[in-house]
């Protein structure tokens, strides 16, 4: 997965709490087992009316279809542990979401495929939602190694993350990625259990 270091991006806000999987994408989008093309269905039911046309959806506005950051309310991410959700998030372009709680199953995923996401006080995010308000003309950095997130006017927020999650992230390390690090070792212990087991090895 890409790594995760430094990001300056647009943030859009999404004032909404108990935003679940299904709205970040519905039912019908989780035929495919691929990881693009997603992002036509993120937030489709918000985004559009039930005749398909655009409802005016943060996401669509001129300001914020280059966002990579989300700015969001609480208990983000709640509902069903579809892996497709950050999926989606991933192929429109967002690599950081904050709000002030996540759904356990929905941040693990986040971290698996390479977005970030940020839990913070209330009061925090209210500040970071009047940036992102501001649309195009306010950028946030959010710094991973440095664990802070800096506004457009030059405030600095911190933000706590799990030692092992960070340094998944910014070496961009999944399970898988994980795994091969030790392909040498697994590689030697094949070769030892060949020659001492050889029955194990059709």
């Amino acid at each position: 997965m890409q790594p995760f270091k430094t990001l300056t991006a647009i943030a859009a806000p999404l004032p909404m709490v108990n935003v679940d999987t299904d709205m970040i994408i519905p039912k019908q989008y989780l035929k495919t087992i691929k990881r693009t093309g997603l992002s036509a269905g993120l937030f489709y039911e918000l985004r559009f009316d039930e005749n398909g046309e655009p409802r005016d959806f943060v996401l669509d506005r001129p300001a914020y279809q280059d966002a990579q950051i989300l700015v969001a309310g609480a208990n983000f991410g709640c509902g069903s542990s579809r892996e497709h959700a950050p999926w989606a998030l991933l192929d429109f372009g967002i690599r950081c979401v904050i709000a002030p709680s996540f759904a356990d199953i929905f941040r693990n995923n986040c971290i698996k495929n390479g977005i970030l996401p940020i839990a913070l006080p209330q009061a925090a995010i209210d500040l970071l939602m009047d940036d992102a308000e501001r649309g195009a003309n306010a950028r946030v950095t959010v710094d991973l190694a440095a664990q802070e997130i800096r506004g457009p006017d030059g405030g600095v927020v911190p933000f706590d993350i799990d030692p092992f999650e960070k340094h998944c992230l910014l070496n961009g390390l999944d399970e898988i990625g994980q795994t091969m690090r030790e392909a040498a070792t697994i590689d030697r212990f094949e070769s030892g259990q060949r020659s001492a087991e050889p029955w194990l090895w059709p």
